[in-house]
Protein backbone atom coordinates (compact mmCIF):
# COMPACT_ATOMS: atom_id res chain seq x y z
CA UNK A 1 0.00 0.00 0.00
CA UNK A 2 2.88 2.36 0.81
CA UNK A 3 4.37 1.72 -2.61
CA UNK A 4 1.04 2.57 -4.25
CA UNK A 5 0.92 6.00 -2.57
CA UNK A 6 4.59 6.61 -3.32
CA UNK A 7 3.96 5.96 -7.02
CA UNK A 8 0.94 8.27 -7.04
CA UNK A 9 2.97 11.01 -5.33
CA UNK A 10 5.81 10.63 -7.84
CA UNK A 11 3.35 10.82 -10.75
CA UNK A 12 1.76 13.99 -9.36
CA UNK A 13 5.16 15.64 -8.84
CA UNK A 14 6.18 14.74 -12.40
CA UNK A 15 2.95 16.23 -13.77
CA UNK A 16 3.44 19.42 -11.75
CA UNK A 17 7.02 19.76 -13.01
CA UNK A 18 5.93 19.31 -16.60
CA UNK A 19 3.19 21.93 -16.29
CA UNK A 20 5.56 24.39 -14.60
CA UNK A 21 8.24 23.82 -17.20
CA UNK A 22 5.77 24.45 -20.02
CA UNK A 23 4.74 27.69 -18.34
CA UNK A 24 8.36 28.84 -18.35
CA UNK A 25 8.78 28.01 -22.04
CA UNK A 26 5.39 29.27 -23.22
CA UNK A 27 5.82 31.39 -26.35
CA UNK A 28 2.30 32.87 -26.22
CA UNK A 29 2.18 36.65 -25.93
CA UNK A 30 0.39 36.55 -22.58
CA UNK A 31 2.94 34.10 -21.15
CA UNK A 32 0.27 32.50 -18.98
CA UNK A 33 -0.02 28.74 -18.87
CA UNK A 34 -2.02 26.93 -16.23
CA UNK A 35 -0.13 25.62 -13.25
CA UNK A 36 -1.07 22.41 -11.48
CA UNK A 37 -3.15 24.34 -8.93
CA UNK A 38 -4.90 26.42 -11.60
CA UNK A 39 -5.71 23.31 -13.61
CA UNK A 40 -7.26 21.81 -10.48
CA UNK A 41 -9.36 24.97 -9.96
CA UNK A 42 -7.44 26.10 -6.89
CA UNK A 43 -5.96 29.52 -6.31
CA UNK A 44 -2.28 29.68 -7.32
CA UNK A 45 0.20 30.09 -4.52
CA UNK A 46 1.66 33.55 -4.10
CA UNK A 47 5.33 34.05 -4.77
CA UNK A 48 7.52 34.15 -1.71
CA UNK A 49 7.44 37.40 0.23
CA UNK A 50 10.62 39.43 -0.03
CA UNK A 51 13.06 38.89 2.79
CA UNK A 52 14.29 41.99 4.60
CA UNK A 53 17.79 40.58 4.15
CA UNK A 54 18.52 37.66 1.83
CA UNK A 55 21.64 35.76 2.81
CA UNK A 56 23.20 33.46 0.24
CA UNK A 57 25.56 30.76 1.50
CA UNK A 58 27.57 27.88 0.11
CA UNK A 59 26.38 24.43 1.16
CA UNK A 60 28.12 21.15 0.44
CA UNK A 61 25.89 18.70 -1.43
CA UNK A 62 26.93 15.02 -1.47
CA UNK A 63 26.15 14.66 -5.19
CA UNK A 64 26.69 18.12 -6.66
CA UNK A 65 29.48 19.51 -4.49
CA UNK A 66 29.45 23.14 -3.36
CA UNK A 67 26.14 24.82 -4.23
CA UNK A 68 24.37 28.07 -3.37
CA UNK A 69 21.47 28.04 -0.92
CA UNK A 70 19.61 30.61 1.11
CA UNK A 71 20.35 30.91 4.83
CA UNK A 72 17.82 28.14 5.59
CA UNK A 73 19.61 25.71 3.25
CA UNK A 74 17.04 25.91 0.43
CA UNK A 75 18.72 25.32 -2.93
CA UNK A 76 19.02 28.19 -5.41
CA UNK A 77 18.64 27.78 -9.17
CA UNK A 78 19.37 29.63 -12.40
CA UNK A 79 17.28 29.64 -15.59
CA UNK A 80 18.95 29.28 -19.01
CA UNK A 81 16.30 31.51 -20.62
CA UNK A 82 17.32 34.49 -18.47
CA UNK A 83 19.70 37.12 -19.77
CA UNK A 84 22.42 38.74 -17.64
CA UNK A 85 20.58 41.00 -15.21
CA UNK A 86 17.15 40.16 -16.68
CA UNK A 87 14.61 37.62 -15.42
CA UNK A 88 12.50 35.94 -18.09
CA UNK A 89 10.50 33.89 -15.58
CA UNK A 90 7.13 35.58 -15.04
CA UNK A 91 3.45 34.81 -14.50
CA UNK A 92 2.94 31.00 -14.57
CA UNK A 93 6.67 30.36 -14.27
CA UNK A 94 7.11 32.00 -10.85
CA UNK A 95 4.47 29.71 -9.36
CA UNK A 96 6.97 26.84 -9.62
CA UNK A 97 10.17 28.87 -9.60
CA UNK A 98 9.74 31.66 -7.03
CA UNK A 99 12.47 34.28 -7.33
CA UNK A 100 14.77 34.95 -4.39
CA UNK A 101 13.65 38.45 -3.46
CA UNK A 102 14.87 40.98 -0.94
CA UNK A 103 13.76 44.34 0.44
CA UNK A 104 17.31 45.59 0.99
CA UNK A 105 20.65 44.28 -0.20
CA UNK A 106 21.64 40.60 -0.30
CA UNK A 107 24.36 39.32 2.00
CA UNK A 108 27.10 36.90 0.94
CA UNK A 109 27.84 34.20 3.48
CA UNK A 110 31.07 32.22 3.87
CA UNK A 111 32.35 30.69 0.65
CA UNK A 112 30.34 32.90 -1.73
CA UNK A 113 32.95 34.05 -4.23
CA UNK A 114 30.73 35.55 -6.95
CA UNK A 115 29.04 38.93 -6.92
CA UNK A 116 25.62 39.26 -5.31
CA UNK A 117 23.47 42.08 -6.61
CA UNK A 118 19.81 42.80 -7.37
CA UNK A 119 17.52 43.55 -10.30
CA UNK A 120 14.04 45.05 -10.42
CA UNK A 121 11.42 42.60 -11.69
CA UNK A 122 8.44 43.63 -13.82
CA UNK A 123 6.18 43.07 -10.78
CA UNK A 124 8.17 45.65 -8.80
CA UNK A 125 9.98 43.21 -6.49
CA UNK A 126 13.75 43.13 -6.15
CA UNK A 127 15.37 39.83 -7.13
CA UNK A 128 18.80 38.67 -5.99
CA UNK A 129 21.38 37.86 -8.68
CA UNK A 130 24.64 35.94 -8.54
CA UNK A 131 27.17 37.09 -11.14
CA UNK A 132 24.25 38.81 -12.95
CA UNK A 133 22.17 35.59 -13.03
CA UNK A 134 18.75 35.89 -11.32
CA UNK A 135 18.28 33.35 -8.50
CA UNK A 136 15.21 31.18 -7.87
CA UNK A 137 13.84 28.55 -5.51
CA UNK A 138 11.92 25.51 -6.78
CA UNK A 139 8.45 24.66 -5.48
CA UNK A 140 9.22 20.93 -5.82
CA UNK A 141 11.92 21.19 -3.15
CA UNK A 142 10.17 20.41 0.11
CA UNK A 143 13.10 20.42 2.53
CA UNK A 144 16.46 22.17 2.88
CA UNK A 145 19.05 20.45 0.72
CA UNK A 146 16.57 19.16 -1.87
CA UNK A 147 17.76 19.61 -5.47
CA UNK A 148 14.69 18.32 -7.33
CA UNK A 149 14.75 21.19 -9.82
CA UNK A 150 18.24 20.50 -11.14
CA UNK A 151 18.07 19.69 -14.84
CA UNK A 152 14.32 20.26 -15.30
CA UNK A 153 13.86 20.53 -19.08
CA UNK A 154 17.64 20.95 -19.18
CA UNK A 155 17.11 24.70 -18.59
CA UNK A 156 17.00 24.89 -14.78
CA UNK A 157 20.20 24.29 -12.82
CA UNK A 158 21.48 24.31 -9.27
CA UNK A 159 24.03 27.09 -8.84
CA UNK A 160 27.38 25.34 -8.47
CA UNK A 161 30.27 27.18 -6.86
CA UNK A 162 33.79 26.83 -8.20
CA UNK A 163 33.06 24.20 -10.76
Amino acid sequence: MKRHWLLIGAALLTAALAIGAVACNDDDDDGAAPTATEAAGEEPAATEAPSAQATVIVTENATLGAILTDAEGNTLYIFDNDEPGVSNCAEGCVENWPPLTVDGEPTAGDGVTGTLSTIKRDDGTTQVTYDDQPLYHFSGDTAPGDTNGDGVLEIWHVVSVGG
